[in-house]
C-alpha cells in the first residue's frame, strides 16, 4: 500500500489530529477524525440510505465525523490515481 499524505487540521495539537491519506494504488481515502456520538449514529440511521438497505453500522465498518475544514483535502474523481473498482 502507498499512502499519501493529504492533510492534517491546521494548528493542532498532537493528541488531537484528524488527517487524511490517500491510497495511491487504489485512490481509496483513509481519514482519522472523530467517533461520531450516539446521538449522531442514531440520527444516520433514522435517515437511512436507500430503501432495503440496513441501518445498522457492521463491526467492520464505522461512522466518523469529518471536521468541514478537512473536506479542501478530499481528492476530486478527477483527482483519482485509479479509476479501478475495488476488490
Amino acid at each position: 500500500m502507498r499512502l499519501r499524505f493529504l492533510g492534517i487540521i491546521p494548528n493542532t495539537p498532537d493528541t488531537d489530529s484528524p488527517t487524511i491519506w490517500l491510497d495511491e494504488d487504489t485512490g481509496d481515502v483513509l481519514i482519522q477524525s472523530y467517533k461520531a456520538t450516539e446521538e449522531e449514529v442514531k440520527a444516520c440511521q433514522e435517515i437511512g440510505s436507500i430503501p432495503g438497505h440496513s441501518t445498522d453500522v457492521p463491526n467492520h465498518e464505522t461512522i466518523v465525523r469529518l471536521p468541514k475544514v478537512m473536506l479542501q483535502y478530499i481528492p476530486h474523481a478527477e483527482d483519482s490515481v485509479s479509476d479501478q473498482p475495488r476488490s
